[in-house]
């Protein structure tokens, strides 16, 4: 699936079962919870926290989902095409980074 079929999927689920999108403040919220569930099961999993039994049922690739899925919230609900964005954002980085990372004595 591309991030366009993405952004046209959550978008015609919000239609069909969700009503109406959140607003966006909402959303934001949200995805800022989302993104703290996630920082949970990664300090579990790779960091030095153990788990705690409510947990234990959560799953690392349903939450970075929900970020997604939020993300493509928000992206829907004010007119961002990531595809767009992303592809602008990759140039940047490639431009601004190319020889950036290669030359760092930390990451050799």
């Amino acid at each position: 699936m591309t991030i366009s079929e993405a952004q046209n999927k959550v978008d015609e689920w919000i239609k069909t079962y969700g009503v109406r999108y959140f607003n966006e403040l909402t959303n934001m919220a949200i995805l800022t919870e989302e993104v703290g569930e996630l920082a949970r099961i990664m300090a579990r999993t790779y960091g030095d926290q153990s788990f705690k039994k409510s947990d234990l049922d959560k799953n690392l690739a349903d939450e970075m989902a929900d970020v997604l899925w939020v993300l493509i919230c928000l992206a829907n609900q004010t007119g961002v095409d990531l595809t767009e964005a992303f592809n602008k954002n990759m140039e940047k980085k490639t431009s601004r980074d190319k020889d950036r990372h290669k030359n760092n004595h930390k990451l050799k």
